[in-house]
Protein backbone atom coordinates (compact mmCIF):
# COMPACT_ATOMS: atom_id res chain seq x y z
CA UNK A 1 0.00 0.00 0.00
CA UNK A 2 3.07 2.19 -0.12
CA UNK A 3 2.45 3.81 -3.10
CA UNK A 4 -0.70 3.07 -3.69
CA UNK A 5 -1.81 6.93 -3.58
CA UNK A 6 0.95 8.15 -6.08
CA UNK A 7 0.31 4.84 -8.44
CA UNK A 8 -3.52 6.49 -8.28
CA UNK A 9 -2.54 9.88 -8.61
CA UNK A 10 -0.33 9.29 -11.66
CA UNK A 11 -3.02 6.92 -13.19
CA UNK A 12 -5.44 9.74 -12.96
CA UNK A 13 -2.72 11.75 -15.02
CA UNK A 14 -2.60 9.34 -17.67
CA UNK A 15 -6.29 8.77 -17.36
CA UNK A 16 -7.18 12.93 -18.86
CA UNK A 17 -4.97 11.87 -22.05
CA UNK A 18 -6.70 9.11 -23.23
CA UNK A 19 -10.36 8.40 -24.35
CA UNK A 20 -12.24 11.52 -25.57
CA UNK A 21 -9.46 13.93 -23.99
CA UNK A 22 -8.28 16.57 -26.70
CA UNK A 23 -4.73 16.78 -27.83
CA UNK A 24 -4.16 19.96 -26.08
CA UNK A 25 -5.61 18.07 -22.51
CA UNK A 26 -2.04 16.39 -23.02
CA UNK A 27 0.62 18.99 -23.65
CA UNK A 28 2.71 19.50 -20.73
CA UNK A 29 2.10 22.25 -18.30
CA UNK A 30 5.29 24.83 -18.56
CA UNK A 31 5.42 27.26 -15.46
CA UNK A 32 7.03 30.58 -16.05
CA UNK A 33 10.53 29.96 -14.74
CA UNK A 34 10.63 27.12 -17.89
CA UNK A 35 9.83 29.76 -20.26
CA UNK A 36 13.25 32.26 -20.18
CA UNK A 37 12.86 32.90 -24.24
CA UNK A 38 9.77 35.45 -22.52
CA UNK A 39 11.98 36.90 -19.75
CA UNK A 40 15.74 37.15 -20.63
CA UNK A 41 15.16 40.12 -22.67
CA UNK A 42 13.85 41.79 -19.78
CA UNK A 43 16.59 40.78 -16.99
CA UNK A 44 20.02 41.34 -19.23
CA UNK A 45 22.03 44.09 -18.25
CA UNK A 46 19.84 44.81 -15.26
CA UNK A 47 20.65 44.49 -11.52
CA UNK A 48 18.76 41.20 -10.15
CA UNK A 49 17.61 39.90 -6.63
CA UNK A 50 15.29 37.09 -6.85
CA UNK A 51 13.16 35.39 -4.46
CA UNK A 52 13.84 31.90 -4.08
CA UNK A 53 13.72 28.51 -2.70
CA UNK A 54 14.53 24.68 -3.79
CA UNK A 55 11.32 24.84 -5.36
CA UNK A 56 13.09 27.56 -7.56
CA UNK A 57 13.84 25.15 -10.42
CA UNK A 58 13.78 24.73 -14.39
CA UNK A 59 14.14 20.83 -14.74
CA UNK A 60 16.93 19.59 -12.42
CA UNK A 61 18.41 23.14 -12.90
CA UNK A 62 17.77 25.64 -9.84
CA UNK A 63 17.05 28.83 -11.18
CA UNK A 64 19.49 30.82 -9.59
CA UNK A 65 22.14 28.18 -11.19
CA UNK A 66 20.90 29.18 -15.16
CA UNK A 67 20.41 33.02 -14.66
CA UNK A 68 23.87 33.34 -13.79
CA UNK A 69 25.16 30.70 -16.75
CA UNK A 70 23.17 32.79 -19.00
CA UNK A 71 25.22 36.25 -18.24
CA UNK A 72 22.01 37.78 -15.87
CA UNK A 73 23.61 39.48 -13.43
CA UNK A 74 21.65 37.94 -9.52
CA UNK A 75 22.74 40.38 -7.00
CA UNK A 76 20.97 38.90 -4.36
CA UNK A 77 18.68 36.06 -2.88
CA UNK A 78 16.15 37.09 -0.59
CA UNK A 79 14.93 33.26 1.06
CA UNK A 80 11.02 32.69 2.73
CA UNK A 81 10.04 30.61 5.31
CA UNK A 82 12.02 26.84 5.42
CA UNK A 83 14.89 28.77 4.03
CA UNK A 84 16.56 28.85 0.47
CA UNK A 85 17.47 25.39 0.33
CA UNK A 86 14.58 24.55 1.60
CA UNK A 87 15.81 22.56 4.93
CA UNK A 88 14.80 24.43 7.92
CA UNK A 89 11.34 23.46 9.75
CA UNK A 90 7.70 25.17 9.69
CA UNK A 91 8.66 28.84 11.91
CA UNK A 92 12.08 28.54 12.54
CA UNK A 93 14.27 31.23 12.76
CA UNK A 94 16.32 31.84 9.61
CA UNK A 95 19.35 33.93 9.65
CA UNK A 96 20.74 35.54 6.43
CA UNK A 97 24.03 34.09 5.10
CA UNK A 98 26.14 33.65 1.84
CA UNK A 99 25.25 30.82 -0.78
CA UNK A 100 28.27 28.40 -0.46
CA UNK A 101 27.75 27.43 -4.48
CA UNK A 102 27.74 31.01 -5.89
CA UNK A 103 29.05 33.53 -3.09
CA UNK A 104 25.85 35.46 -3.23
CA UNK A 105 24.27 37.01 -0.12
CA UNK A 106 21.15 35.15 1.46
CA UNK A 107 18.96 37.75 3.06
CA UNK A 108 16.33 35.85 5.10
CA UNK A 109 12.38 37.13 4.99
CA UNK A 110 11.59 34.66 7.79
CA UNK A 111 14.28 35.81 10.50
CA UNK A 112 14.65 39.45 11.74
CA UNK A 113 12.51 41.00 9.57
CA UNK A 114 10.23 39.35 7.15
CA UNK A 115 10.02 42.33 4.75
CA UNK A 116 13.35 43.77 2.64
CA UNK A 117 14.80 46.83 3.56
CA UNK A 118 15.01 49.98 1.49
CA UNK A 119 18.92 49.40 1.88
CA UNK A 120 18.51 45.68 0.56
CA UNK A 121 17.12 46.87 -2.46
CA UNK A 122 19.36 49.83 -3.34
CA UNK A 123 20.83 49.52 -6.59
CA UNK A 124 17.90 46.78 -7.66
CA UNK A 125 16.62 46.88 -11.25
CA UNK A 126 14.47 44.00 -10.37
CA UNK A 127 13.51 41.56 -8.40
CA UNK A 128 12.14 38.04 -9.33
CA UNK A 129 9.57 36.26 -7.28
CA UNK A 130 9.82 32.94 -8.23
CA UNK A 131 8.56 30.37 -5.24
CA UNK A 132 6.20 26.93 -5.60
CA UNK A 133 3.06 27.89 -3.68
CA UNK A 134 0.08 24.74 -2.22
CA UNK A 135 -3.01 27.38 -2.63
CA UNK A 136 -3.86 27.99 0.97
CA UNK A 137 -3.95 30.94 3.11
CA UNK A 138 -1.82 30.50 5.56
CA UNK A 139 1.33 28.81 3.52
CA UNK A 140 3.07 31.61 4.10
CA UNK A 141 5.01 32.22 0.97
CA UNK A 142 1.50 34.52 -0.63
CA UNK A 143 2.31 36.71 2.83
CA UNK A 144 6.06 36.81 2.02
CA UNK A 145 4.75 38.08 -1.60
CA UNK A 146 2.62 41.05 0.23
CA UNK A 147 5.63 42.32 1.56
CA UNK A 148 8.05 41.70 -0.81
CA UNK A 149 5.50 44.00 -3.16
CA UNK A 150 5.46 46.57 -0.49
CA UNK A 151 8.94 46.80 -0.52
CA UNK A 152 9.29 47.10 -4.16
CA UNK A 153 6.92 49.73 -4.00
CA UNK A 154 8.19 51.87 -1.32
CA UNK A 155 11.73 51.67 -3.61
CA UNK A 156 10.33 52.27 -7.01
CA UNK A 157 11.69 48.42 -8.15
CA UNK A 158 9.47 46.44 -10.15
CA UNK A 159 8.47 42.57 -9.54
CA UNK A 160 8.56 39.96 -12.15
CA UNK A 161 6.78 37.27 -10.93
CA UNK A 162 7.52 33.72 -12.62
CA UNK A 163 4.20 31.88 -12.51
CA UNK A 164 3.30 28.31 -11.35
CA UNK A 165 0.42 26.09 -11.01
CA UNK A 166 -1.33 25.65 -7.75
CA UNK A 167 -2.07 22.45 -6.80
CA UNK A 168 -5.22 22.64 -4.94
CA UNK A 169 -6.17 25.52 -7.44
CA UNK A 170 -9.56 23.40 -8.54
CA UNK A 171 -11.94 24.93 -6.04
CA UNK A 172 -12.77 27.84 -3.30
CA UNK A 173 -13.57 26.82 0.20
CA UNK A 174 -13.41 27.84 3.83
CA UNK A 175 -14.07 30.78 6.00
CA UNK A 176 -13.04 34.24 4.93
CA UNK A 177 -10.62 35.80 7.13
CA UNK A 178 -11.45 38.24 9.47
CA UNK A 179 -9.02 41.30 9.35
CA UNK A 180 -9.33 41.08 13.39
CA UNK A 181 -6.97 38.02 12.66
CA UNK A 182 -4.20 39.37 10.47
CA UNK A 183 -1.34 37.47 11.02
CA UNK A 184 1.86 36.24 8.94
CA UNK A 185 -0.35 32.97 8.48
CA UNK A 186 -3.23 34.93 6.76
CA UNK A 187 -2.55 38.98 5.74
CA UNK A 188 -5.67 39.31 3.39
CA UNK A 189 -9.61 38.66 3.42
CA UNK A 190 -9.65 35.16 1.39
CA UNK A 191 -10.63 32.04 1.99
CA UNK A 192 -8.20 29.08 3.32
CA UNK A 193 -8.39 27.67 -0.17
CA UNK A 194 -8.16 30.61 -3.03
CA UNK A 195 -7.93 28.88 -5.89
CA UNK A 196 -5.59 31.43 -7.19
CA UNK A 197 -2.17 31.08 -8.18
CA UNK A 198 1.25 33.43 -7.14
CA UNK A 199 0.76 36.00 -10.62
CA UNK A 200 -3.06 36.00 -9.79
CA UNK A 201 -3.05 36.40 -6.39
CA UNK A 202 -0.79 38.75 -6.79
CA UNK A 203 -3.01 40.86 -8.93
CA UNK A 204 -5.68 40.74 -6.28
CA UNK A 205 -3.24 42.65 -3.75
CA UNK A 206 -2.74 45.11 -6.06
CA UNK A 207 -5.98 45.41 -6.97
CA UNK A 208 -8.22 45.83 -4.15
CA UNK A 209 -5.36 48.28 -2.56
CA UNK A 210 -3.95 45.68 0.71
CA UNK A 211 -0.30 47.17 0.55
CA UNK A 212 -0.07 49.55 3.06
CA UNK A 213 -1.38 52.96 2.31
CA UNK A 214 -2.69 51.41 -1.03
CA UNK A 215 0.44 51.42 -2.57
CA UNK A 216 0.41 50.07 -5.73
CA UNK A 217 3.42 47.55 -7.02
CA UNK A 218 4.60 47.80 -10.29
CA UNK A 219 4.61 44.46 -11.29
CA UNK A 220 4.78 42.21 -14.42
CA UNK A 221 4.14 37.96 -14.98
CA UNK A 222 5.31 35.63 -16.88
CA UNK A 223 2.24 32.80 -16.99
CA UNK A 224 2.25 29.19 -17.22
CA UNK A 225 1.78 27.36 -20.23
CA UNK A 226 -1.05 25.18 -21.05
CA UNK A 227 -2.52 25.76 -17.49
CA UNK A 228 -6.34 26.22 -16.29
CA UNK A 229 -7.96 25.77 -12.92
CA UNK A 230 -9.14 22.22 -13.64
CA UNK A 231 -5.18 21.21 -14.26
CA UNK A 232 -4.01 18.22 -11.98
CA UNK A 233 -0.34 19.15 -11.41
CA UNK A 234 2.21 16.98 -9.51
CA UNK A 235 4.73 18.97 -7.88
CA UNK A 236 8.08 18.29 -9.06
CA UNK A 237 9.61 18.77 -5.77
CA UNK A 238 7.94 18.98 -2.32
CA UNK A 239 7.46 22.58 -1.64
CA UNK A 240 8.04 22.42 1.99
CA UNK A 241 9.23 19.92 4.77
CA UNK A 242 6.46 18.20 6.03
CA UNK A 243 4.49 18.50 2.49
CA UNK A 244 6.23 15.59 1.75
CA UNK A 245 3.97 14.49 -1.18
CA UNK A 246 0.70 14.89 -3.31
CA UNK A 247 -1.55 13.28 -0.68
CA UNK A 248 -0.05 15.82 1.91
CA UNK A 249 -0.97 18.80 -0.52
CA UNK A 250 -4.29 17.88 -0.81
CA UNK A 251 -5.07 17.30 2.90
CA UNK A 252 -3.50 20.49 4.28
CA UNK A 253 -6.50 22.26 4.21
CA UNK A 254 -8.34 19.70 5.95
CA UNK A 255 -5.34 18.69 8.53
CA UNK A 256 -3.82 22.32 8.87
CA UNK A 257 -6.53 23.15 11.41
CA UNK A 258 -5.13 20.55 13.47
CA UNK A 259 -1.70 23.39 14.11
CA UNK A 260 -4.51 25.04 16.23
CA UNK A 261 -5.71 22.50 18.34
CA UNK A 262 -4.10 19.96 20.78
CA UNK A 263 -3.83 17.47 18.18
CA UNK A 264 -1.09 16.38 15.97
CA UNK A 265 -1.02 16.12 11.98
CA UNK A 266 1.96 13.97 11.76
CA UNK A 267 4.47 16.53 12.40
CA UNK A 268 7.65 14.40 13.65
CA UNK A 269 6.32 11.11 11.64
CA UNK A 270 7.27 10.39 8.17
CA UNK A 271 3.80 11.15 6.98
CA UNK A 272 3.01 14.35 8.11
CA UNK A 273 -0.66 15.88 6.97
CA UNK A 274 -1.80 12.42 6.16
CA UNK A 275 -2.31 11.66 9.81
CA UNK A 276 -4.00 12.93 13.18
CA UNK A 277 -4.70 12.22 16.52
CA UNK A 278 -2.99 12.74 20.35
CA UNK A 279 -2.52 10.96 23.79
CA UNK A 280 -5.93 11.88 24.51
CA UNK A 281 -8.21 10.14 21.61
CA UNK A 282 -8.50 6.67 22.42
CA UNK A 283 -10.25 3.48 21.58
CA UNK A 284 -8.67 4.01 17.69
CA UNK A 285 -6.35 0.99 16.76
CA UNK A 286 -4.03 3.00 14.54
CA UNK A 287 -1.15 4.86 16.41
CA UNK A 288 1.83 6.71 15.92
CA UNK A 289 4.77 8.44 17.64
CA UNK A 290 6.28 11.96 16.94
CA UNK A 291 9.77 12.16 17.02
CA UNK A 292 12.42 15.44 16.43
CA UNK A 293 13.39 15.00 12.75
CA UNK A 294 16.85 17.13 11.86
CA UNK A 295 15.55 19.67 9.25
CA UNK A 296 11.47 18.88 8.80
CA UNK A 297 10.36 18.89 12.55
CA UNK A 298 12.43 19.37 15.97
CA UNK A 299 10.15 19.39 19.55
CA UNK A 300 6.82 18.08 17.48
CA UNK A 301 3.76 18.07 19.44
CA UNK A 302 3.09 15.26 21.98
CA UNK A 303 6.91 14.24 21.45
CA UNK A 304 7.61 10.82 22.25
CA UNK A 305 4.24 10.27 23.34
CA UNK A 306 1.84 7.28 21.82
CA UNK A 307 -0.89 9.02 19.60
CA UNK A 308 -4.00 7.54 18.71
CA UNK A 309 -5.57 8.51 15.76
CA UNK A 310 -6.74 8.31 12.14
CA UNK A 311 -4.31 6.81 9.19
CA UNK A 312 -5.76 8.45 5.79
CA UNK A 313 -2.82 7.32 3.33
CA UNK A 314 -5.30 4.50 1.91
CA UNK A 315 -7.98 7.14 1.29
CA UNK A 316 -9.06 7.00 -2.67
CA UNK A 317 -7.47 10.26 -3.87
CA UNK A 318 -9.72 10.23 -6.92
CA UNK A 319 -12.36 10.42 -4.32
CA UNK A 320 -10.88 12.92 -2.30
CA UNK A 321 -10.09 15.39 -5.32
CA UNK A 322 -13.58 15.03 -6.75
CA UNK A 323 -15.39 16.79 -3.89
CA UNK A 324 -13.50 20.06 -4.41
CA UNK A 325 -13.96 21.12 -0.32
CA UNK A 326 -12.26 21.14 3.05
CA UNK A 327 -13.19 18.16 5.05
CA UNK A 328 -14.41 19.34 8.10
CA UNK A 329 -15.74 15.66 9.79
CA UNK A 330 -12.04 15.02 10.84
CA UNK A 331 -11.94 18.82 12.67
CA UNK A 332 -15.34 17.06 14.03
CA UNK A 333 -14.06 14.20 14.81
CA UNK A 334 -11.46 14.72 17.11
CA UNK A 335 -13.44 17.12 18.54
CA UNK A 336 -16.20 14.57 19.51
CA UNK A 337 -13.48 11.82 20.62
CA UNK A 338 -11.14 13.87 23.00
CA UNK A 339 -11.01 12.95 26.35
CA UNK A 340 -10.99 16.64 27.48
CA UNK A 341 -12.85 18.66 25.22
CA UNK A 342 -11.86 21.86 27.30
CA UNK A 343 -8.37 20.91 26.22
CA UNK A 344 -8.86 20.83 22.63
CA UNK A 345 -8.08 24.37 20.80
CA UNK A 346 -5.47 26.86 20.99
CA UNK A 347 -5.14 30.44 20.30
CA UNK A 348 -3.69 29.56 17.54
CA UNK A 349 -6.89 28.22 16.08
CA UNK A 350 -8.02 31.57 15.25
CA UNK A 351 -5.39 32.60 13.24
CA UNK A 352 -5.49 29.60 10.93
CA UNK A 353 -9.15 30.03 10.73
CA UNK A 354 -9.43 33.29 10.60
CA UNK A 355 -12.57 33.76 12.52
CA UNK A 356 -14.40 33.21 15.77
CA UNK A 357 -17.20 31.36 14.09
CA UNK A 358 -15.53 27.94 13.52
CA UNK A 359 -14.36 27.22 17.00
CA UNK A 360 -18.03 28.48 18.24
CA UNK A 361 -19.92 26.05 15.55
CA UNK A 362 -17.40 23.18 16.39
CA UNK A 363 -18.39 23.05 20.46
CA UNK A 364 -22.37 23.80 19.56
CA UNK A 365 -22.34 20.19 17.54
CA UNK A 366 -22.92 21.85 14.53
CA UNK A 367 -22.89 19.53 11.38
CA UNK A 368 -20.13 19.84 8.53
CA UNK A 369 -22.78 21.23 6.44
CA UNK A 370 -24.52 23.81 8.55
CA UNK A 371 -20.84 25.07 8.89
CA UNK A 372 -20.55 24.84 5.32
CA UNK A 373 -23.81 26.55 4.52
CA UNK A 374 -22.25 29.79 6.71
CA UNK A 375 -19.42 30.12 4.54
CA UNK A 376 -21.70 30.28 1.53
CA UNK A 377 -22.84 34.09 0.65
CA UNK A 378 -19.15 35.50 1.71
CA UNK A 379 -17.56 32.61 -0.55
CA UNK A 380 -19.79 33.76 -3.43
CA UNK A 381 -18.97 37.32 -3.21
CA UNK A 382 -15.00 36.58 -2.75
CA UNK A 383 -15.56 34.72 -5.85
CA UNK A 384 -17.02 37.98 -7.81
CA UNK A 385 -13.59 39.49 -6.61
CA UNK A 386 -10.93 36.42 -7.59
CA UNK A 387 -12.99 36.31 -10.80
CA UNK A 388 -11.17 39.79 -11.96
CA UNK A 389 -7.59 39.03 -11.32
CA UNK A 390 -7.88 35.24 -13.04
CA UNK A 391 -5.20 35.02 -15.64
CA UNK A 392 -6.33 30.97 -17.07
CA UNK A 393 -9.66 30.04 -17.51
CA UNK A 394 -11.29 29.03 -14.39
CA UNK A 395 -12.63 25.12 -12.95
CA UNK A 396 -16.27 24.32 -14.61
Amino acid sequence: MKYLNLLLFLLLLLSSCTGESSEQDCIKILTGAEQTEKYLPLLLNKNIAIVANHSTIIKDSHLVDSLLSLGVDVKKIFSPEHGFRGDAEAGEFVKNYKDEKTGLPIISLYGSSKKPGLNDLNSIDIVVFDLQDVGIRHYTYISTMHYVMEACAEAGVELLILDRPNPNGFYVDGPILDTIFQSFIGMHPVPIVHGMTIAEYAQMINGEGWLKNRMKCRSNYIPCENYTHDSLYMLPVKPSPNLQNMLSVYLYPSLGFFEGTSLSAGRGTEFPFQVFGGPNLKNLEFTFTPRSINGVCKYPKHENQKCYGLDLRNINIEDLLAQKKINLEWILFGYKNMESQKDFFNPFFYNITGNKELKEQIVQGKSAEEIRESWQSDLERFKEIRRKYLIYKDFE
